[in-house]
């Protein structure tokens, strides 16, 4: 079996493939695609890569920067969805994919985001960028400064769209970061998620061009690319019980190939991962006395759900150890650490979460702490 495995490898080398024997189930997974990868977006453990460090044109999967840095300011309140974004000269010369906007034409911010995420707009980025930033080539700079921030090394951008040009470049493992990064804004899931969008009063219709979110059960965000340079790509997100995954692909030769292929990397994943949760999200795990409180212990609850990825059948000798402080001082907010519970295998630590107040504890009044102090010394 080994040396059948052997020759399956070194037969991929030759044909341009690599091959990734999974040794825990003696599965064979291999891509056409130039660079892959498949990661679980809750932990950022790799399931699966090939090459996801090369530097490699996105083409429009770009846009899943200019969407992220758009929904951070929008989020920070610098721009409003319901701003008004008018398209300048510059926007209205762009080519590829576009809305084709007049200069001078309007729409809401959230119109255009919309064209960027369903419509996959090029004209739409350069008129976001410009009302965001006041340039486009200074929104570039916030989306290279995002994606260094998020350890994205092998990213550089020269525009918001992804049309060719040198110097543009990212790799599948920094889109996938990216998408991690994007799933913790809820606009840009919605927005990427829209499989249609009437615009124009219904006179110009756009379609999704992730075609993922028809074919393929649990997909529901992120974007797709295609130029001459880059070939297809895709970066992606699939949720199934409890188990979310991203997949990037880039430089797939066939068309419809980055749909095939990721279709295949999620077809991997959710055959051999299972997410076990060990813990749901608020509930109680103790209680934490209160020092000088109008009330004297508060319940400790959890902040987030505690549970991991792992290969099916893979799960055994996990347990979880719960910390809780000796006592905190009031007053104590509703959400407020006062412990953490954490998840091991034998003894390695696989996770953690937080242990937070159930509620705000005020702070009892001097009269309240006096009466307390008697009741305990004298007993009545």
């Amino acid at each position: 079996m080994r040396k059948a495995l052997i020759w399956i490898f070194v037969c991929g080398l030759f044909l341009g493939n690599v091959v990734v024997p999974n040794q825990a189930y003696g599965a064979v997974l291999e891509t056409d695609a130039a660079s892959a990868i498949l990661m679980d977006a809750k932990s950022g453990q790799i399931l699966f890569e090939k090459e996801i460090h090369k530097e490699l044109p996105p083409a429009s999967v770009t846009k899943l920067m200019t969407l992220l840095v758009a929904a951070d300011a929008i989020e920070s309140g610098r721009v409003s969805l319901t701003d008004k974004v008018t398209a300048s000269e510059g926007a209205s010369k762009l080519g590829g994919s576009q809305i084709y906007l007049e200069p001078g034409e309007t729409f809401t911010l959230e119109e255009m985001m919309i064209a960027i995420a369903v419509g996959s707009a090029n004209d739409a980025c350069y008129a976001v960028a410009e009302h965001i930033n006041g340039t486009h080539e200074a929104f570039v700079e916030v989306m290279n400064k995002k994606a260094k921030e998020l350890g994205a090394n092998h990213t550089n951008f020269v525009n918001a769209y992804g049309l060719p040009a040198e110097g543009h470049y990212t790799s599948a493992y920094d889109l996938a970061v990216m998408g991690r990064e994007a799933l913790k804004y809820p606009l840009v899931r919605k927005l990427t998620g829209m499989k249609e969008y009437d615009l124009r009063d219904g006179k110009f219709k756009l379609w999704n061009t992730n075609k993922l979110l028809w074919w393929y059960e649990g997909a529901d965000g992120f974007k797709t690319g295609w130029t001459n340079e880059a070939k297809y790509c895709l970066a992606s997100t699939v949720e199934r019980d409890g188990l979310r995954l991203i997949a990037v692909v880039m430089g797939v030769p066939p068309v419809r190939g980055h749909f095939t292929e990721s279709m295949k990397l999620y077809n991997y994943g959710f055959a051999n991962f299972t997410y076990k949760e060990y813990a749901p999200i608020g509930q109680k795990q103790g209680v934490v006395m209160v020092r000088k409180g109008v009330e004297q212990e508060v319940v400790a609850v959890t902040e987030n759900a505690l549970g991991i990825t792992v290969q099916k059948g893979n799960d055994k000798n996990i347990w979880a150890e719960t910390k809780l402080n000796p006592d905190v001082e009031a007053p104590i907010k509703a959400g407020q650490k006062v412990g953490e519970i954490l998840l091991y295998r034998d003894q390695e630590l696989l996770t953690s979460v937080n242990l937070v107040a159930e509620k705000e504890i005020a702070k009892a009044g001097i009269g309240q702490q006096i009466m307390r102090t008697l009741q305990g010394v004298f007993g009545f």
